[in-house]
């Protein structure tokens, strides 16, 4: 009867042991380091860029106008390169104006270069009265032949890429005729930029 006895108070339920064990194990998770990101106790998050944004760029004091963009490729023992070619025109709309060719193998470079040419081939023009120019111009650039005569009152008279040379130069009151059949636009922008170097004060 001792032994029996004996056996019960040694013996215990799994319902018993389980706070015990539980109690035992929560140190250890305790202990654990907490998880997070790359950023440890901020959560992950990235440092803030030092600088802050970046200033906005001045804005030009010409005004541009594309004529065409072309993808241009060149055939090499490998295959074929592909670039761009980019006609520009930029103007003040007071007189100055140029036209510009760029190329290069990305767009935004293409332009850029086209626009340092237009500057560096930039013209002044003679205005007459009333933004007009003071007597009928004629002028012939390879396959391109355009007559420009003065129209008061009748505002800008032009088409193709004449037009946009006319405009950004600021000349008004005008009416432009192309007397060939091309269609090259950077031909016709520039017959119109050596009709309007013609031009007498």
């Amino acid at each position: 009867m001792d032994d029996t006895e004996i056996k019960t108070d040694i013996v215990e339920t799994p319902e018993a042991a389980a706070p015990a064990v539980e109690a035992a194990a929560a140190p250890a998770r305790n202990n654990r380091p907490e998880r997070g990101g790359r950023g440890g106790a901020q959560g992950g998050r990235r440092p803030e860029r030092r600088g802050g944004a970046r200033p906005p760029r001045a804005k030009s004091e010409y005004d541009s106008k594309m004529i065409n963009i072309r993808r241009v490729a060149r055939v090499v023992a490998g295959g074929r390169r592909f670039s761009f070619s980019v006609a520009i025109i930029i103007g003040n709309k007071k007189g100055k104006v140029g036209v510009g060719l760029g190329k290069a193998g990305d767009t935004t470079l293409a332009i850029d270069k086209a626009t340092r040419d237009a500057k560096k081939h930039m013209i002044t023009v003679n205005f007459a009265k009333g933004n007009s120019i003071a007597h009928e111009v004629k002028a012939k650039y390879n396959a391109s032949m355009v007559s420009m005569m003065p129209a008061p009152g009748r505002g800008l008279v032009a088409g193709s890429s004449v037009r946009p040379v006319l405009e950004l130069a600021g000349v008004t009151n005008i009416v432009a005729k192309i007397h060939s059949g091309s269609k090259n636009g950077l031909n016709n922008a520039r017959a119109a930029i050596e009709a309007l170097k013609s031009l007498k004060a």
